[in-house]
């Protein structure tokens, strides 16, 4: 079925309905990048605080994660200007530790970007094999045929090659690219989904990212839309690598690529996630990260089933996986990132002991858990069930429960047998997602659930039914995930606050609008330094940068462009210092450097080796960074503080 028709039947499904596409958004190549986003504090109900959501809009499939120069990048299938799907954008978001995400302008838009920009991946040209630059970004889009864009700003922007001209073509219907790298061959290889002759993949292969030939077709019929393709060490051998081949669905086989053709002796498919797939279901289009720096395999999923006021669907948490044999089968085992340690707010733990019905109630009673992690481990003993029950009402209703049935050797109904005599369970539980992982990563399942139902839904319990072993129990506090949302490039590290005037984040900076003296403040203070930006008054008298500030501005220097009085003014309340003579143009940026060593002031204009303004002033000997508007609206960007 046609990706569109697929999402469409899951929101009839939730009780949605499709946008038509007159009510979606084109951009312009004027607006490009832009940042169409309401402001939130993501505490809308039902918001997961370490599950990523867009900030608003429509979010689908994971697209071309990768990383780059220090930086984590996530790109998904993004409806921008509406809460369901239509007319696909490329959302984008940024992290630095895997965890902390920040939402970042649109990536790829219609209107700026040709053809249909759905699902693909994405890789970091580390050698200048396409000729673009080292370093560039290139990601691959479209249906029916695959287009080529490419950044060379580090993933935040792109620019479509050859006019959008078609790579590849493969017959039948196709979509979803995804590139790899070959060590063996070292040789770029992409597969494609397609429907030719029944459901599989194409395997193209390149030396140049650019120029693909036609290698092997694979054909399976559980082999259904966004394919990935992964090379892992099984049983952390890096003497036994194999290649993983996985769809939308995370069903996969294990078998050896030999740069051309893909093969397995082990055709029938596993699974990666045993949450509900499909489009719009718990997960969904799971694809791996690209030129990781220490060798990780790790994966983030589309979970359709969370929705809000502002944003629907969320990806899931960044799993490791790892490939390894279990009872004589290479099986992939998925286990959160380690950093999700950086979340942790707090911890309580119990040791081992055995329990019954009772005491497995009591043990949890007065634990107070709103975002968490659990982990434990037990002995079933001679337990008929046992597990936790989360989001516990006062009249004994749950949310939901995780259950391990040693009759059945189940966890949460996917078949867990114990590791000797253990049975370990591991839990993220978030306002609208849960993800089960058992026994170290053999089970693993993701969930979307409303956590916010009942009123004191913050409680847990542990339960069993016959007694069972204890061995060790950990609940986790888990912190948010948003690592700071201003689209304000700076390097001041303090923290930035809005003193007076309205503050907001457009694709171009901070944005500041005031009818009168309006400062945007940084915590960070200084006395002798270089203080620079990038200005541009769109409307109004002037835009500045502020500096040696008290907290609430009502002592600071100031450096502006003035429209009113067409100079580059020094000032502070009170005096102006000095002037330069300027004929400034509204919508023009500007950018202004201030350095300061004691009673000197040199003011510097668009990068020239001369101040525009050199004066002496001593009343103010050190304060904050900030920035101003004076009675109109100006966009700041590039903010940065050299000592």
């Amino acid at each position: 079925m046609h990706k569109m028709l697929v999402v469409m039947a899951a929101l009839l499904m939730l009780g949605g309905s499709a946008t038509t596409a007159a009510e979606a958004a084109q951009g312009t190549p004027q607006d490009y990048p832009e940042f169409p986003y309401p402001a939130t504090n993501y505490q809308e109900d039902n918001r997961g605080q370490f599950h990523f959501s867009s900030r608003g809009g429509w979010l689908n499939d994971t697209n071309a994660p990768l990383f780059h120069n220090g930086v984590y990048h996530v790109y998904y299938q993004h409806n921008p200007h509406g809460l369901q799907w239509d007319t696909m954008h490329w959302g984008h978001a940024t992290s630095t530790d895997l965890v902390h995400w920040k939402q970042q302008p649109i990536a790829l838009e219609p209107g700026v970007h040709p053809g249909d920009l759905w699902s693909g991946g994405g890789v970091v040209d580390t050698r200048n094999a396409s000729g673009l630059g080292a370093g560039t970004i290139v990601v691959y889009s479209g249906t029916n045929g695959v287009t080529a864009f490419y950044s060379t700003d580090g993933g935040y922007t792109f620019r479509t090659y050859d006019n959008g001209r078609k790579l590849v073509t493969p017959a039948g219907t196709s979509r979803d690219p995804k590139v790899f790298w070959d060590p063996a061959t070292q040789r770029w290889g992409m597969v494609v989904w397609s429907d030719n002759g029944g459901n599989g993949v194409d395997f193209y292969t390149s030396t140049n990212l650019l120029s693909w030939t036609f290698a092997s077709r694979y054909r399976a019929g559980w082999l259904f839309e966004c394919p990935d393709m992964v090379r892992m060490p099984l049983d952390g051998d890096t003497g036994r690598q194999r290649w993983v081949l996985s769809d939308g669905s995370g069903e996969h086989v294990v078998g050896a690529f030999d740069g051309t053709t893909f093969s397995t002796d082990r055709p029938q498919p596993q699974r990666i996630n045993h949450g509900e797939g499909g489009a719009g279901g718990h997960w969904y289009a799971g694809l791996t990260f690209a030129n990781m720096p220490d060798n990780r395999v790790v994966s983030m999923a589309w979970q359709g089933r969370n929705a809000g006021t502002v944003w629907t669907g969320n990806l899931s948490f960044p799993v490791e996986m790892r490939l390894q044999t279990v009872d004589g089968t290479p099986r992939i085992v998925s286990t959160p990132v380690a950093e999700i340690a950086r979340l942790r707010t707090g911890t309580q733990t119990w040791n081992a002991r055995t329990l019954d019905a009772r005491s497995a109630a009591a043990l949890l009673q007065g634990v107070r858990a709103d975002t968490y992690e659990v982990e434990a481990e037990f002995s079933p003993a001679d337990a008929k069930r046992f597990g936790f029950r989360l989001g516990l009402g006062p009249d004994g209703w749950t949310d939901r429960e995780v259950v391990y049935d040693p009759a059945t050797r189940t966890l949460d109904g996917v078949p867990m047998a114990p590791i000797g005599d253990r049975v370990t369970i591991r839990l993220l539980v978030d306002r609208g997602q849960l993800e089960i992982f058992g026994n170290n990563g053999r089970v693993y399942k993701s969930l979307n659930v409303n956590f916010d139902s009942l009123p004191g839904d913050d409680t847990l319990a542990l339960f069993t039914d016959g007694r069972v072993r204890l061995e060790r129990l950990a609940v986790h506090q888990l912190g948010a995930i948003w690592g700071g949302e201003s689209t304000l490039k700076d390097n001041l590290g303090g923290k930035w606050y809005a003193d007076s005037g309205a503050w907001s984040d457009v694709s171009g900076g901070k944005l500041g609008k005031s009818n009168g003296d309006a400062f945007y403040l940084n915590t960070r203070s200084g006395t002798d330094f270089t203080y620079e930006a990038d200005v541009r008054l769109e409307s109004g008298v002037a835009a500045a940068l502020t500096f040696r500030a008290d907290r609430e501005a009502d002592r600071h220097y100031t450096a502006n462009i003035d429209a009113h009085a067409k100079v580059v003014k020094l000032w502070r309340p009170g005096r102006d210092i000095a002037t330069y003579p300027l004929d400034v143009v509204l919508g023009r940026t500007y950018h202004l450097k201030v350095v300061t060593a004691g009673a000197r002031i040199q003011v510097y204009l668009d990068g020239g080796a001369t101040p525009v303004i050199d004066a002496a002033d001593d009343t103010i000997p050190g304060g904050q960074f900030g920035l101003n508007v004076f009675n109109g609206t100006g966009i700041f960007q590039n903010v940065e503080v050299k000592p």
